[in-house]
């Protein structure tokens, strides 16, 4: 009996986190998610999926953020009618996440649609709409941790709490095999968090499987050691540094867990003197909606944390509408903005950033990982002016960066959680990181703690055997969305932006007006000498 699973996302990029298993029962997804980053790659988002929806009879679902279930309403709206399998912090999350998710294609797309009319080019149709993500939250069916479930016959999971998120997971999967008393044991990751991390437990999970496919997100990474005083010290230094400066303090976030950390300790910091006072608006409504989420289930948070009365802080102010969100632009002396989305790519941050980026009285703090190919990535990486819905802002703003909110283990953590999941008798599959990274895990991991042989870096659209003594690559007479090179590189969309930006500031930096005429004719020559 062939058992196998396909690579649908997340294989040498970090996101759309998509994993078919296809077996004699039949076929099953685990996760469903968002592609995000460079225009190559979102462009997966408005394809077809690689397989037909109609023949997945059951969905698994990790956790609730967009990489790994952003493309679930979009799944049902094509015929996928099975359950999606799933904590209740994490059903709790979606219903808010995926409508939302939906609201931001609609508007992206009209405001798409108005420059497209513009320029004489076709209008293009959002991936999913609100009301598709709302219809989808009816195939959500809860699960237990530590439990087992049925997923379909020969098939069951159990979840265990990843440590990553409210309500995040990593599965235990049994697949019966034929002519075997044993059923095959797989785990897949999810995304796991790493240890002492805020408001969450420390990631648990079976050990003794066949396989372990893992995610590698910072597998090239070791941070120092911290402690939540050491994080919340970081974080008071950079907010006295942004309050010196007098300006705002944009921290994009992720609107989900990130945000909620964030809030915890500045209202924390402010409470005992050691940040000045200032009102921090929450300008993202799916934030507000999450953070209420968080309240309703502060019980199975860090007991050490008092998240409930941190969270309904007077220092937090919620700005839900449009009109309140234009208001907080107006605000011109030391303010805290939290808005999504945490790498920059779409919601509020945008207007925020298009409004500060320009004024070196402001700092913006990037408290996550940044993905290649986002505006969040750019800045991070000293962009000296960047494109916010098409209009080209000088960045004079300061950009800093504070890594101790990671949701994430980096690889020395990751390597631990590998080597606890001992013995991985058949194989190691590393996906859901850029290419360093998983590189970087593979060398942690090879020999200490799994032979390299079994060491697996899967492609986009790589399938794999699993029922036989090793996984077997299949033949690659699939049809293959991308070449890998396309997955793992900037494509020529954002390179072009980066050359566009480059000519600019060389040509604005230039001392005169001769000067920006040879810089000009120069680039001319070398446009004629390679057409």
């Amino acid at each position: 009996m062939s058992i196998t699973v396909r690579f649908c996302g997340a294989a040498r990029t970090v996101t759309g986190s998509s994993y078919l298993f296809q077996t004699a029962a039949g076929a099953f997804l685990v996760d469903c998610g968002l592609f995000q980053g460079p225009k190559t790659l979102k462009e997966l988002n408005y394809g077809a999926f690689p397989f037909r929806p109609a023949n997945v009879r059951a969905v698994l679902l990790t956790h609730a953020h967009i990489d790994h279930s952003g493309l679930l309403p979009k799944l049902v709206r094509e015929g996928f009618a099975g359950p999606i399998l799933a904590t209740r912090g994490t059903i709790d999350l979606c219903s808010y996440m995926l409508p939302d998710a939906g609201s931001i294609q609609e508007s992206e797309v009209a405001q798409l649609n108005r420059r497209n009319k513009a320029r004489g080019h076709k209008e293009v149709q959002p991936i999913y709409t609100q009301a598709d993500a709302v219809a989808s939250l009816q195939s959500f069916r809860a699960v237990d941790y530590e439990h087992w479930t049925d997923v379909i016959p020969g098939i069951r999971a159990r979840y265990w709490n990843a440590g990553h998120l409210l309500g995040s997971a990593s599965i235990e999967l049994e697949i019966a095999e034929q002519g075997s008393q044993r059923p095959l044991r797989v785990l897949l990751s999810g995304d796991v968090g790493p240890e002492a991390k805020l408001l969450q437990p420390d990631p648990e999970a079976p050990s003794g499987l066949d396989y372990v496919i893992c995610e590698s997100t910072y597998g090239d990474r070791q941070r120092a050691a911290t402690t939540p005083a050491v994080r919340r010290q970081h974080l008071a230094t950079e907010v006295r540094e942004a309050a010196k400066a007098g300006g705002a303090l944009l921290m994009p976030a992720f609107a989900v867990e990130r945000t909620q950390e964030l809030i915890v300790d500045l209202v924390e910091l402010m409470e005992h003197g050691e940040i000045p006072s200032a009102p921090i608006f929450l300008d993202s409504p799916l934030a507000i909606r999450a953070t209420e989420v968080f309240r309703r289930h502060a019980a199975s948070l860090d007991p050490t944390v008092d998240a409930e009365r941190l969270l309904n802080s007077p220092h937090l102010k919620f700005t839900e509408t449009a009109d309140e969100s234009k208001a907080i632009m107006r605000l011109s002396g030391f303010h805290i903005i939290i808005a999504a989305s945490g790498m920059c790519d779409a919601g509020r941050i945008r207007h925020h950033l298009k409004r500060w980026l320009w004024n070196e009285r402001a700092t913006v703090l990037l408290a996550g990982f940044q993905s290649n190919g986002t505006l969040g990535r750019f800045l991070q990486n000293g962009a000296k002016a960047v494109r916010i819905q098409g209009e080209e802002i000088r960045v004079a703003a300061r950009i800093r960066m504070i890594d101790e909110y990671s949701g994430h283990a980096d690889g020395a953590g990751m390597a631990s959680w590998i080597a606890a999941r001992r013995p991985i008798a058949r194989g190691l599959f590393l996906v859901h990181g850029e290419e360093g990274a998983i590189s970087g895990l593979a060398e942690r991991v090879a020999e200490r703690i799994i032979p390299a042989a079994k060491v697996y870096q899967p492609r986009l659209d790589d399938i794999y055997e699993l029922a036989a003594a090793e996984p077997r690559m299949m033949d690659a007479d699939h049809r293959r969305r991308l070449a890998p090179e396309a997955v793992t590189h900037l494509d020529w969309h954002n390179e072009m932006s980066e050359l566009m930006l480059d000519i600019n500031d060389r040509v604005g930096a230039a001392a005169d007006d001769r000067a920006r005429g040879v810089i000009i004719r120069r680039l001319r020559r070398a446009l004629l000498e390679n057409g």
